[in-house]
């Protein structure tokens, strides 16, 4: 018998005496012995595995007796667990009402409301589970996800620093405190977090791409190619990378090099609408530079930009500076009528 079995079992017995003393008459003890009993069956075939049969019991269990809150906390494991994540939810609901003070109840519901989606109601329930447990790491870096995913970043912030109080060392926070600080537009704090977080998990593709953005936000333009280049040869087939590479490049004015990086980006995700767009800058910068005397080879090079721009557009038709962009691209189109 595993220790989560053994430890529901002595719930059950606890449960049927203190709610026995306090039924009256002895229909009443029936109904509600009648209702342990379900739970306890409930508990051994969720052990067992049959997921569909101990449902069957837990419900019957809460049906005559509605007070139950291991009874609907263990209905949401299971439903969680078989991703019915509706049912899990409304069950952890139920259960934290009736037992306000259980910090699984309310963690779970925090995580069932995360996976759903719905960070708003995510995030009052890991607000009340570290409450419970102030000193709990991954209620507190929940929390802070939740909070950053409506943009509460101050809220988000309180909450990854006090993570990062219960564990300095865990590159996922620092990782977070870098996404909120650039989010903030706090650059600096953001680049020192995200380095913080490449000492914790050195070469970790992802910080790295997040310290290049970060770099690219404050014209480290150096730096951040020489990231990007070390994710590409990390993950080949990173577009995002390119894509960020193909940016680098051309405020370096490596035009070749920056449509070399977008083409790779397109290659991997043809509806990425920023390689597309930035292919067509680099491609414009060359069709009008005045020292490149091979005015066909220009036309073609502007017609190809233009061409990158329309596909942009039609990926993505609500983009920043959209009217600047349409008007280029009226401006460019006139001269192949």
């Amino acid at each position: 018998m595993s220790y989560s079995m053994r430890i529901n079992l002595i719930i059950c017995i606890c449960l049927t005496g203190v709610i026995l003393s306090f039924s009256a008459g002895c229909e009443e003890q029936q109904q509600v012995q009648q209702a342990v009993d379900f739970y306890i069956d409930g508990v051994m075939l969720k052990e067992l595995g049959e997921n569909e049969m101990a449902v069957e019991k837990l419900n019957s269990a809460v049906q005559l007796n509605e007070r139950l809150p291991s009874a609907h906390s263990l209905l949401g494991d299971i439903y969680q667990e078989t991703k019915d994540y509706e049912r899990s939810a409304a069950s952890y609901e139920k259960a934290t009402e009736l037992a306000p003070r259980s910090f699984k109840n309310h963690f779970n519901l925090g995580r069932v409301y995360q996976i759903m989606k719905r960070f708003a109601f995510a995030v009052k329930a890991y607000n009340r589970a570290c409450e419970l447990k102030p000193d709990h790491l991954d209620a507190h870096i929940n929390a802070a996800k939740c909070y950053y995913e409506i943009r509460d970043y101050n809220n988000a912030l309180v909450a990854a620093v006090r993570a990062e109080q219960i564990d300095p060392n865990v590159s996922e926070i620092q990782k977070m405190l870098g996404d909120i600080y650039d989010s903030q537009k706090n650059y600096d704090q953001a680049i020192r977090s995200y380095k913080r977080a490449l000492e914790i998990d050195s070469n970790n593709p992802e910080i790295m791409t997040s310290l290049a953005i970060a770099c690219l936000n404050t014209n480290r333009n150096e730096p951040a190619k020489e990231l990007l280049t070390s994710v590409i040869q990390i993950q080949p087939d990173n577009g995002t990378a390119y894509q960020y590479l193909g940016y680098c490049y051309l405020r370096l004015d490596e035009l070749e090099e920056a449509i070399e990086s977008y083409s790779r980006a397109i290659e991997i995700n043809d509806n990425d609408w920023e390689a597309h767009r930035g292919i067509g800058v680099a491609y414009m910068m060359r069709g009008i530079d005045k020292t490149n005397e091979d005015e066909q080879l220009k036309t073609k090079l502007r017609s190809k930009a233009v061409w990158h721009w329309r596909l942009s557009l039609n990926i993505k038709p609500d983009q920043p500076q959209r009217e600047r962009l349409l008007k280029f691209i009226e401006m460019y189109s006139k001269e192949n009528k």
